[in-house]
Formats: structure tokens, sequence, C-alpha cells
């Protein structure tokens, strides 16, 4: 089991920027990949970006490539996603997953284990 924790969410203008914490308790995460989706009102969950625990690989959403940045802190066992030159469309729920492979995945179906959701908006 995976416990998985969001915070940093909130109401930032257009072209600010914040930076989301998911902290993970309950196993070892050496073999796992840790990934951030976000869901707008109305639309399906989609793939933002995600990093591979043991190696550090990454992977972005070309909506986010430039912007957005994952990076992982081994002795915190905590996830990060820093957003720069955030755009209102950027505006959804943001959820940390946990799912074990080596590979990196942008799959929503491929990730195990959920966090609640934090909620960031961009105002124009």
């Amino acid at each position: 089991q995976v416990q998985l924790v969001e915070s940093g969410g909130g109401l930032v203008q257009a072209g600010g920027s914040l930076r989301l914490s998911c902290a993970a308790s309950g196993r070892s995460l050496s073999r796992w990949v840790m990934g951030w989706f976000r869901q707008a009102v109305g639309k399906e969950r989609e793939f933002v970006a995600a990093i591979s625990w043991s190696v550090g690989n990454t992977q972005y959403a070309d909506s986010v490539k430039g912007r957005f940045a994952i990076s992982r802190d081994n002795a915190k066992i905590t996830v990060y996603l820093q957003m720069d030159s955030l755009k209102p469309e950027d505006t959804a729920v943001y959820y940390c997953a946990a799912g074990l492979s080596t590979q990196i995945m942008s799959v929503r179906g491929e990730y195990q284990y959920w966090g609640q959701g934090t909620q960031v908006t961009v105002s124009s």
C-alpha cells in the first residue's frame, strides 16, 4: 500500500508559479514511477508529468514542456511539480499517482495509487 498526500495548490495569476508536493509513505518506492495528472471541470483526467524514482528519468505532456518540472527528494520521499508561466488553461485539480514499473508511464490506468488531489486555479 502506498499513501500519497498532495499539497501546494492555490490561486495564482497568469504567468505566475506554484510548486506542488506529493508526500509518499507506506513502502519503498525504488521500483516505482511517480506521476502527476490533472482534471479540469468537464474533462478527462490527463497526464502531466512523470519521473522514475530510481533513475530519475522524466516525461512531460507537450502542453507543459518547458514550463513544468518534476523532481523527487529521496530523503523526504516527496515528489514535486514546479509550475512556471502558468496559463488559465492549466486550471484543474492536480493528482499525484504511483505506479509499479521500471518504465515511465503516461497512461492513467497503469498507476495503482492516487492522492486526493489539489486545486490549481490560474486567473487571467
